[in-house]
């Protein structure tokens, strides 16, 4: 009998923790924006380019995924790593390009390359995940999504010291062939349970729901732009509160730990529930009393450290804790058959949001200065997406009874 943890758990951290680096994007950005000679918010459409073309090739590269997850890991290591050592190469050779060319040669491989390597090798691990642990499905995807969250927080200090140590562009080439070695060791070791064999099904009956996939997608959706909202400006809203560096750096390494056990707690606990829907509800809950709180008390602009802080931490939980629990809930809601391609096609939110999120707050800032904006603008979409999770009992229960008449009339017609 083979071994659930070499053919399924192991892989699945390899390949998460290695594509996860892409959230130490802020670690090099500045000094890749510097060497460069371009400003920083340029140069930072590199991280939305790939966390779009992370989003669109997870949806359009669903089905390669979901019938060889082997021929899937070492497409993600080849794209992934030529992106990533690529971006190398061009900081090595700036000097004889200019920095229109040189921003461009990063669009186009840490952004489009990468990016694609980045949504194939996120999909790679998780249905085979949920095959190798059938009863606790949420537990076995939290435990790989947990690690594309723990990426950073195991990447940056690292990047720091190679950057400190040695040059920009030597970090590419070392992260880079340590990452290509994690994702090529994740090749040769993952494996579909025995017995196991997909069966080729045409694209248009994959979602026989589409309402009820749009609810998820919608949904997913606005968790990860309100997420980003505030998570790409953590540093600069802890800052307005008056904090030094060190009590930053301390609470920036507990939201990163309480997006870690977002993941995997979420993930966890759906098991248990009768309806994953449930953990949404709570994650929007929640994350609706902590923005009234934010913006009744004006917590940012007051320098209320308690208040803000509380809000990171709920809102880091809950974004983490959306991702891990997707999978499952998609299962609970269109089988385990073809969910790969399914959960592809969800994260296409992934990709979309990543260009609005953090256009929210700069907008807040550009027209108000402050933050205040943005807490009303998100708390706002946070009691949209708990109306649809809502919702999503009753389109499932009226999906139930479509099917069961249309099954009715079938042997109806047959008889």
């Amino acid at each position: 009998m083979e071994n659930r943890v070499v053919r399924a758990v192991l892989p699945a951290l390899l390949i998460h923790v290695a594509i996860g680096t892409v959230y130490c994007w802020s670690s090099f950005s500045g000094s890749l924006a510097e060497l460069l000679g371009v400003e920083q918010s340029v140069i930072t459409w590199a991280f939305s380019i790939a966390i779009f073309f992370l989003g669109m090739s997870a949806a359009f590269m669903g089905r390669i995924v979901e019938m060889d997850i082997r021929k899937s890991a070492l497409i993600s290591c080849i794209c992934f790593t030529t992106g990533f050592v690529g971006t190398g190469f061009v900081v090595l050779f700036h000097s004889f390009l200019s920095p229109a060319a040189a921003t461009v040669l990063v669009f186009l491989l840490y952004g489009a390359v990468m990016g694609v390597g980045l949504g194939v090798g996120y999909l790679t691990p998780v249905k085979n995940l949920m095959l190798w642990f059938p009863k606790n499905k949420g537990l076995a995807t939290g435990i790989s999504i947990m690690g594309f969250g723990l990426a950073k927080a195991i990447g940056s200090p690292v990047m720091n010291l190679l950057q400190e140590k040695t040059a920009l562009s030597n970090m590419f080439f070392i992260l880079g062939a340590v990452y290509c070695a994690m994702i090529l060791a994740a090749h040769f070791m993952i494996k579909k349970p025995a017995g196991w064999v997909e069966t080729p099904q045409r694209s248009r009956h994959v979602i026989r729901n589409k309402p009820l996939f749009a609810g998820i997608w919608f949904m997913f959706y606005i968790n990860i732009t309100c997420g980003l909202a505030l998570i790409s400006y953590e540093k600069s809203i802890l800052q307005m509160c008056g904090l030094g560096v060190v009590s930053i750096s301390l609470i920036q390494s507990l939201t990163a730990v309480s997006n870690a056990v977002g993941r995997i707690g979420s993930s966890t606990i759906s098991d248990f529930c009768r309806d994953r829907n449930t953990i949404y509800k709570f994650i929007f809950t929640a994350s609706i009393i902590v923005t009234v709180l934010a913006v009744t008390t004006n917590a940012i602009a007051a320098a209320s450290a308690g208040v803000v802080i509380a809000l990171l931490l709920v809102i880091n939980f809950g974004y983490g804790g959306g991702f891990s629990t997707l999978p499952a809930l998609l299962e609970s809601r269109f089988g385990m058959e073809n969910i790969s391609q399914i959960h592809g096609l969800a994260l296409s939110a992934w990709a979309f949001a990543g260009l609005s999120g953090n256009q929210i707050t700069a907008l807040s800032l550009r027209l108000t200065g402050g933050y205040r904006m943005m807490l009303f603008v998100i708390c706002g979409l946070y009691i949209v997406a708990l109306i649809v999770s809502l919702r999503l009992n009753k389109m499932a229960a009226e999906a139930s009874e479509e099917i069961i008449e249309t099954e009715n009339a079938m042997q109806k017609k047959a008889a």
